[in-house]
């Protein structure tokens, strides 16, 4: 990949990130030398009153923190990215960071360290490792573009040389990517990449955002995940892959002779999952314009609702292929479709686990698979199948949020205040604005 030499006079800079609630990356930079002779020691001062700030910079009034408080942020040297984009100036270089207290004890409202506990806890329980891979959908906006066929090799060419370039800074990065798709929508793409530990799964997913938010604005143009760009126009979605792996490295999600080919522990992990949907939505779309997405027929997610391959359901049992004499057990996995990038990644992910827990511990059945279009089933047969509508505002994933106390226990109560609050006062800020106003509005943010 070829590089711009670095501009004599400038000083490269590492930041020390987090990603809050309201899913924005924000930090803090130093010299790049400084850190790295601190050889991963240093850490930066950080307040709590950040963690109440609504995507439009303002912080929710009122908030449990006001102007009191220190934290630090913590660099997790395992979790650098850096890469120099084409055209940049200076490396794009940052450090996943946890938010600790002063003494170095996680902050109760850290993402990461939620994030952290669910993994740990769900080895504890189960004896296995949680696998992770995000898939990612975003569009790019103001590059003037011709319209092209969906999914076409066309719509990949006339975006040339973007496609290389964001693969080869997201390689350079470590990013480990592996498909780069012109998808179903205008200007649409979806980055994937391969499996990996949760940890670093979640932090790859706000890793890719970022460099592909750099790698566009480099060319002029802006990259947006927004959940909607335009009330008419596709979704941009976040697709949550998850499988297991026992201590020997053995899938543990797959039993071929189970309905859905979905092992005893998948499947109790599933039934949480769906038993727990119309709370986890609020943490996993958690914007007014996730729910203009979260409609029937439209290859989303709106009901809780256990397929097997089939792109409509909330949890979704994904393909396995024999070609090449490939072995199903270590492709099977799960694929939890109700995100979108108005969440963080580590707290999609760690609600998620949660849940899933809550079915294992609860020795749940593997919930019924169903695949067809629910809109169809009398209402005695949705209460069969355990198939209910989803909130359908972002106000009513909140109520279902305060009601659920499985759900909203994970959590120390002053990150649910602070969840809640910051929520509640986003809302407000947009309160008037409707349609495309309101996904525009979004659409220059994320």
């Amino acid at each position: 990949m070829a590089k711009t030499p670095f501009t004599p006079g400038l000083t490269e800079l590492t930041t020390f990130v987090t990603t809050d609630y309201a899913a924005i990356t924000r930090g803090r930079s130093l010299p790049r030398r400084d850190y790295e002779k601190s050889k991963g020691n240093k850490t930066c001062g950080w307040v709590p009153a950040n963690m109440s700030l609504t995507p439009f910079d303002l912080i929710a009034d009122p908030n449990p923190w006001g102007s009191a408080g220190d934290l630090r942020l913590l660099p997790d040297p395992k979790a650098r990215y850096r890469t120099h984009p084409r055209g940049a100036a200076t490396a794009l270089d940052f450090v996943m960071s946890d938010i600790v207290e002063l003494d170095g004890k996680a902050w109760s409202c850290c993402p990461r360290a939620f994030l952290k506990k669910a993994l740990a806890d769900f080895e504890k329980v189960t004896g296995c490792r949680l696998i992770a891979s995000f898939e990612q959908e975003f569009q790019i906006r103001n590059a003037g573009w011709s319209s092209e066929p969906a999914f076409a090799l066309s719509a990949l060419r006339h975006a040339d040389p973007f496609g290389p370039e964001l693969i080869g800074a997201l390689d350079e990065a470590g990013c480990e990517p592996e498909n780069f798709i012109a998808e179903y929508g205008r200007d649409q793409f979806e980055i994937t990449t391969s499996p990996a530990p949760g940890l670093i799964a979640a932090d790859r997913c706000v890793a890719i955002r970022e460099i592909t938010r750099e790698v566009a604005r480099l060319k002029g143009w802006r990259a947006s995940f927004a959940p909607k760009t335009a009330v008419a126009g596709v979704g941009n979605g976040v697709h949550v892959h998850l499988s297991f792996l026992t201590k020997q490295g053995k899938p543990a999600a797959f039993d071929a002779k189970a309905p859905g080919r979905v092992s005893a522990l998948a499947g109790a992990f599933s039934a949480g999952i769906i038993r727990h949907l119309p709370a986890l939505v609020a943490l996993t779309a958690p914007s007014p314009i996730s729910y203009l997405r979260l409609q029937p027929h439209h290859w989303s997610s709106a009901y809780t609702w256990f397929g097997e391959r089939d792109r409509e359901s909330s949890l979704r049992i994904c393909p396995t292929v024999t070609i090449g004499a490939k072995d199903p057990a270590r492709q099977f996995n799960l694929e939890y479709r109700a995100a979108d990038a108005t969440a963080c990644p580590h707290l999609v992910l760690g609600a998620v686990i949660r849940a899933g827990l809550e079915g294992i511990r609860a020795k749940l059945a593997t919930p019924p698979i169903f695949s067809g279009d629910p809109e169809t089933l009398s209402n005695a047969e949705k209460d069969r199948l355990g198939i209910k509508r989803l909130p359908r505002s972002l106000s009513a994933a909140l109520d279902a949020l305060k009601a659920d106390d499985t759900v909203s226990g994970w959590f120390a109560p002053v990150a649910m205040e602070t969840y809640h609050g910051m929520k509640r006062m986003e809302m407000k800020l947009v309160d008037g604005l409707e349609g495309d106003a309101l996904c525009q509005r979004y659409a220059e943010i994320y």
